[in-house]
């Protein structure tokens, strides 16, 4: 099969050379199946205090690496799409370890479905889970479109603006895009066997808690709508959903182990939820 899409595979970075590495590595023109003359890899790098780019120099030679402008993930990610030479765009994050077949089959995917300008592949974990701290944004089914793992036409990307610029952390801002597309009746395909792996990381604390309740905010004064789906009632609702779910199961099944974690998550909720009740319900009574 000759198959002459071509690929711009992007990847953000930020002060993280040792899981950029491993990134690398599964990016390599020996590892991949598609052949290396079909696709590039751009790093671009947010990074202050040490950077990637001597690494790639000695080591990855075949991937290119670019300044990030430091504003974002988001940013970064548009920042790199900007030196794009592919017909794709294919994101995945230094943290990810892409399957050998993952750009083929993402290949293959647009030559199948000519009329489709979006692809999502599979993410998925490396082991089982071993503590409720734990946390990894898994896709076995779709519907997510994660900016971990997915393709878009990079015509369709320019046209959007890429990613919201906006949204200063690592949330929302794939949610976001993912929005703008259905708005435009832009439909994505899940692609099942273009997956990457993405293990297990430790949840941040409440500093990553509160930069994910600044980005849903965000995400709400941009669309509004969205309060019919995000308010201070489903988030009530899901944290007790959540915590009889998964947190009193998974703490007996993990001896408590990350326990700590998991309710200092359900106390962000419940606040987040008395800001959403503050700054959108209480005060939309108010004028009324």
């Amino acid at each position: 099969m000759n198959i002459k899409t071509t690929f711009s595979v992007i990847i953000p970075t930020y002060d993280r050379n040792d899981l950029l590495a491993k990134c690398l590595n599964c990016l390599a023109p020996s590892v991949q199946t598609l052949p290396a003359d079909q696709y590039e890899v751009i790093v671009t790098d947010d990074g202050s205090q040490t950077t990637a780019e001597e690494m790639i120099r000695q080591q990855y030679p075949w991937a290119k690496w670019v300044a990030g402008p430091r504003k974002g993930p988001a940013a970064n990610r548009n920042n790199g799409a900007k030196y794009a030479q592919g017909k794709w765009l294919a994101f995945t994050d230094d943290d990810c370890l892409p399957d050998p077949q993952w750009l083929e089959v993402y290949a293959k995917a647009t030559v199948a479905e000519p009329s489709c300008l979006v692809f999502e592949g599979r993410t998925y974990v490396d082991r089982p889970k071993k503590t409720l701290s734990e946390i990894s944004p898994v896709n076995e089914t779709g519907g997510y479109l994660w900016s971990c793992n997915f393709a878009i036409q990079l015509q369709l990307f320019q046209s959007l603006g890429g990613f919201d610029e906006r949204f200063p952390y690592a949330a929302m801002e794939d949610v976001d895009l993912r929005l703008r597309l259905t708005k435009i009746e832009r439909k994505f395909i899940f692609v099942n066997l273009a997956s990457v792996c993405h293990p297990w990381r430790t949840k941040g604390g409440w500093r990553k808690l509160k930069q994910h309740q600044e980005s849903v905010l965000i995400y709400l004064y941009i669309h509004p709508e969205e309060l019919v789906n995000i308010n201070f009632k489903t988030y009530l609702k899901n944290n007790l959903y959540s915590f009889i779910k998964f947190t009193i199961p998974e703490s007996l099944i993990f001896k408590g182990h990350g326990i700590k974690e998991a309710f200092l998550e359900h106390i962000a909720n419940f606040h987040m939820a008395f800001r959403l009740y503050k700054q959108f319900h209480f005060n939309t009574n108010k004028i009324n």
